[in-house]
Formats: C-alpha cells, structure tokens, sequence
C-alpha cells in the first residue's frame, strides 16, 4: 500500500527543503535495512524565461546527483510507469497552473489528481507532494487569479483526503495537521 505525504505552505515557506529531507528520510532508514530506496523528483515549472531557468537549475543543484529527474506539465501518468520507492512532485501549484493555461476544465484537473491517487495508494510507494496554501491571501483583483485560487484550492482538498500525512509550513516550520497513525 502506497503512503501520501502532502506539504503545504506559501511562498518560501521551505515546503520544497522539508520535502527533499523526507526523502532523504525515507532513504537513509532504507539503507540501514539493506533495501536501497530509489527517489524520483517530478518537476511540474517550466523554463519560460531567464529568471525561471535560474530558479530551476538551482533547485537541481539541491537534489542528489543520484536522484533521476522527470520534467512534467500536465500529465501525471508517467509517474506510474517509473520504478522508483519514493517520488516528490514539486509542485501542484504549478502543475494545475499548466493544466488551466492549457484550457483545462476545473473538474477535469480534480478528477485526473484524483484518478493520479488512486492509483498512487495502489502502489507501494510513498509520494510527496508539494503546493501552496492559497486559502490565507487576499481575495485577487483579477478573474483568472480568482480562479487559479478556487481550482488550486480545491485540488488541494482533493489531495488532503487522500494524504497520510498533511503538513503546514510556516517559516520553515512543519506543522502535523493530519496523520492517519493517529485516528482510531
């Protein structure tokens, strides 16, 4: 049976840095039983200008040389055929960003996440995955943003149901909101 661990939190919040030490977790107590853990990192941000290029050839400056790379927009399904232990999807925030600039339909995006978890508690891997708590801001001025908030919002719940594990991060901060090994 498959483990759903969910990290949200806002901007620079270190949801991406707790994720990383999960995983690296998740690993280290695999190779003291003898069991290598491969770790997959599913990146969803696309290099669409200079500043975003740096953004993500830093962020893979901070993975492990040996962990492989699978760049996504707005597919989730590849993740299934990879032979991996553990997989990060950092992030849903942008993941569903893709999916709506793509003219993707607000129940269509829930529905194909939830097809994505469904089959993620099937397998027998643990899957971490990234977003942003957009619930805490202001309402925006503009439609599109408005709607970027109600579509991330709701996927978010969507993943929150599924997750074993839910954190919050507040200024690097994880905070347990959810554990199943807790509930009776």
């Amino acid at each position: 049976m498959g483990k759903i661990i969910f990290i949200l939190g806002g901007v620079k919040s270190g949801k991406s840095n707790f994720a990383l030490k999960i995983a690296n977790v998740e690993r280290a107590s695999a190779l003291q039983s003898k069991k290598e853990k491969n770790v997959l990192f599913v990146a969803t941000a696309q290099p669409t200008d200079l500043e975003m290029r740096q953004r993500i050839q830093k962020h893979k400056k901070q993975r492990p040389k040996n962990w492989e790379t699978l760049e996504i927009k707005n597919t989730l399904s590849e993740i299934y055929e990879k032979k991996f232990d553990t997989v990060i999807l950092d992030c849903l925030t942008i993941f569903v960003s893709n999916c709506m600039l793509l003219g993707e339909a607000e129940l269509y995006i829930a529905k194909k996440t939830e097809d994505f978890l469904v089959e993620a508690k099937n397998l027998n891997k643990t899957i971490i995955i990234v977003s942003n708590e957009v619930g805490c801001g202001i309402v925006p001025k503009n439609k599109l943003a408005r709607a970027f908030r109600d579509v991330l919002g709701n996927v978010n719940q969507v993943v929150s149901k599924f997750a074993d594990e839910v954190y919050l991060m507040v200024a690097g901060n994880a905070v347990l909101i959810k554990s199943k090994k807790y509930r009776g």
